[in-house]
């Protein structure tokens, strides 16, 4: 069996740089989408009325980041139609300048005391455009590079492309670490929080300077071009295609809300300091690259569809089990270092499967319509998950809040398993296949048996 993590084909060194500049792309592209999660999560009184209970605070700083989640399968229409029209990088290029201008924008905004509740609703109409932007980055800049390596390394590659996202949330826990660490509390929510925006920024102009080197797809420009990428990607084989991939990452994007909001339940409800929480998950950002870069590996091995089912089984029982000993712990008083602990590992197995995500979509969808394919796909189905803070807070009705994420888990592992029962093996997928007539399946060229 073949991981793909060495070949016997090296990669040129314009590949090596396109793949590089995907993953550093994505980087700052989820620095940009996670920025809030960390660095406003010990300032969300600044924009929001004073006196709130614990669980409605908790929910507002969630839905500062579910707006960008709404944004980005937006952008992912609108962009990918453009990435399979005009290519892939020019797409890629617009996207960057775009979500980093919105996040600058964040970092001038007053607050709750200057604007009133239009403060809210202002942060809120911001993430929402740049989510737009960012969902039209990985849409284009991803499929770029995996259109550019071969066939053997699409597993390995496509989980260094997701490890954008440890990266990223790394690079975002650094920041919030080392600012909250050099500041008062009143010189955080004075300006601290504003640096750390400034910085996203930063590097979102500066990462579009280095890929004006990187060069466009050689597959995409010999490939003949979709007058409707969209209709065709909703229409016949492909439209089922995608409903697949729907439910599937239904799952996916349900057991990452979980992640996403633990550092919201950390402080807000387990009282774990701020600076801690961000330590915590600083490293557990770290570790996790290599998380990613594992299930591509073990996809390439053992093919997609076995290993998604076998993460969902991760997800459903052992994540659901680490996140009911980790709140269980806390709330009985456990010591920060097993807090740190329990948290880390909840993280790598929940978060560890979207290694597997930008390959196995990408291969689900030909060349005519694989940006637009592959970004709805991908995005879509976060639509439902993101109102998460609202079932959490319905779910608080019948059972203490910190637990109900234990709800979500199940759901997410069991969409996992059954969207990708509901789907083909795709390992042996050849991109560059021609454009089929409407409603026949791409070819898949079989794979030699190697040991």
């Amino acid at each position: 069996m073949e991981s793909g993590l060495y070949s016997a084909e090296p990669l040129s060194p314009a590949v090596r740089r396109t793949v590089f500049a995907g993953c550093i792309g994505f980087a700052v592209d989820f620095f940009d989408i996670y920025l809030p999660t960390l660095a406003l999560a010990p300032v969300i009184g600044y924009f929001v009325p004073p006196g709130l209970s614990a669980a409605a605070s908790t929910t507002i700083y969630f839905f500062t980041f579910a707006a960008t989640l709404f944004g980005r399968p937006c952008g992912a229409v609108i962009f990918g139609h453009w990435a399979d029209k005009m290519g892939r990088r020019r797409t890629t290029m617009i996207s960057i300048a775009g979500f980093g201008l919105f996040t600058v924008l964040i970092a001038l905004m007053p607050g709750y005391a200057t604007l009133g509740i239009w403060s809210l609703v202002l942060l809120i109409l911001l993430r929402f455009i740049g989510g737009v932007f960012m969902g039209g980055e990985y849409t284009s800049n991803n499929t770029l590079a995996l259109e550019m390596v071969p066939k053997a390394r699409r597993g390995f590659v496509g989980g260094v492309l997701q490890g954008a996202f440890p990266i990223g949330f790394a690079m975002v826990s650094a920041v919030t670490s080392f600012l909250l660490g050099a500041t008062t509390h009143d010189q955080y929510l004075q300006w601290g929080w504003r640096a750390a925006f400034l910085f996203g920024g930063a590097l979102a102009f500066g990462f579009l300077l280095f890929y004006r080197s990187v060069p466009e797809s050689d597959i995409w420009m010999e490939a003949e071009k979709s007058e409707a990428p969209l209709k065709e990607v909703f229409s016949g084989h492909h439209g089922r295609n995608l409903f697949q991939v729907f439910v599937m990452m239904l799952g996916f994007w349900f057991s990452a809300q979980v992640a996403t909001i633990l550092p919201g339940i950390m402080i807000q409800q387990l009282h774990v300091p701020a600076r801690l929480t961000s330590d915590t998950f600083l490293v557990g950002s770290i570790i996790l690259f290599f998380g990613f870069v594992g299930c591509g590996l073990l996809s390439q091995m053992f093919g997609r569809r076995l290993t998604i089912v076998l993460c969902g089984l991760s997800v459903l029982i052992g994540g659901s089990g680490l996140y009911a000993l980790l709140v269980t712990r806390s709330l009985a008083g456990a010591s920060p270092g097993e807090t740190v602990v329990l948290t880390i590992l909840f993280y790598i197995l929940v978060l560890s499967p979207w290694g597997i995500v930008t390959t196995y979509i990408s291969e689900r969808f030909p060349t005519h319509i694989r940006a637009s394919g592959y970004g709805i796909g991908y995005s879509a189905a976060v639509v439902i998950p993101a109102f998460a803070g609202v079932y959490l807070l319905g779910l608080s009705a019948i059972m203490p809040y910190v637990f109900t994420p234990l709800v979500l888990l199940a759901i997410g592992g069991l969409l996992m398993i059954g969207g990708a029962l509901m789907g083909p093996e795709t390992r042996d997928v050849e991109l560059h296949a021609p454009m089929l007539p409407a409603g026949e399946p791409e070819a898949i060229v079989p794979r030699p048996a190697t040991t």
